[in-house]
């Protein structure tokens, strides 16, 4: 199987920049073989998607990452975006017991004091759940954009996910920020309140702060760090 699974992200990306995020996803469907998992942090991309996987009724799965630290808002967008779409949203949370030793070693918000302290509480809040979020699956859909951040910008809209032997899927690579915004209010999608009081890019509470004025979009995520190291692991490979 993973041998042609590496064949697939050739004519994905060179189908994709001519479809519709709708025939994108009807697409990658089609050409997928097996189970293909669609991860949610009901960003207002992953609303997006959420609306155009339900609008073509796709045996796509829905999962989400409860680190145990999401703000309210986040939850209550979790509730009204299974009521809206009709979908049960799986969610994976860490495994207490490595939480426990995580919090004993580091206390409760060590993360803010080293870049190493901060990674090993994404590895137990969100790495290993997401390894079980995964497993067993073939495809892996993902609200990433090309425009967030540097090193998305060099990402394919398709590739082989060695590590985890699957084909990882961006539909949404070459959207701008405005163009789903606007896709969202055209069809009446459920999208974070956070966003209207300037928090763009929403992860875990202690981690996320509203942006300042002429601050780039990711700037609010894990801001005490240096831009070139803002990403939480789950987008970067295990060689990076």
């Amino acid at each position: 199987m993973s041998e042609f699974l590496r064949t697939l992200p050739n004519p994905l990306n060179a189908r994709f920049p001519q479809k519709s995020l709708s025939e994108r996803l009807v697409f990658l469907r089609q050409n997928v073989p097996g189970r293909i998992v669609f991860t949610t942090s009901f960003g207002i991309e992953d609303q997006a998607l959420t609306h155009a996987i339900r609008s073509e009724n796709l045996n796509i799965e829905f999962a989400t990452l409860d680190t145990g630290r999401l703000f309210p808002e986040t939850y209550d967008l979790w509730a009204r975006t299974e009521q809206k779409y009709g979908v049960r949203i799986k969610a994976f949370y860490p495994d207490a017991e490595a939480v426990q030793a995580l919090t004993a070693k580091q206390g409760i918000n060590g993360f803010y004091h080293g870049l190493d302290l901060r990674k090993a509480c994404c590895g137990v809040r969100k790495i290993e759940p997401l390894a079980r979020a995964l497993s067993g699956a073939q495809g892996w859909i993902a609200g990433l954009r090309g425009d967030q951040s540097g090193h998305r910008s060099g990402m394919p809209f398709a590739e082989f996910d060695e590590g985890r032997s699957l084909i990882k899927a961006s539909p949404l690579l070459d959207f701008s920020r405005e163009a789903i915004a606007d896709f969202c209010a055209d069809n009446q999608v459920p999208v974070n309140d956070l966003h209207e009081r300037g928090f763009l890019s929403i992860g875990c509470a202690p981690c996320t702060r509203a942006l300042l004025p002429g601050e780039p979009e990711r700037a609010g995520r894990w801001w005490w760090e240096s831009e070139d190291k803002k990403e939480c692991g789950l987008h970067v490979a295990a060689a990076e």
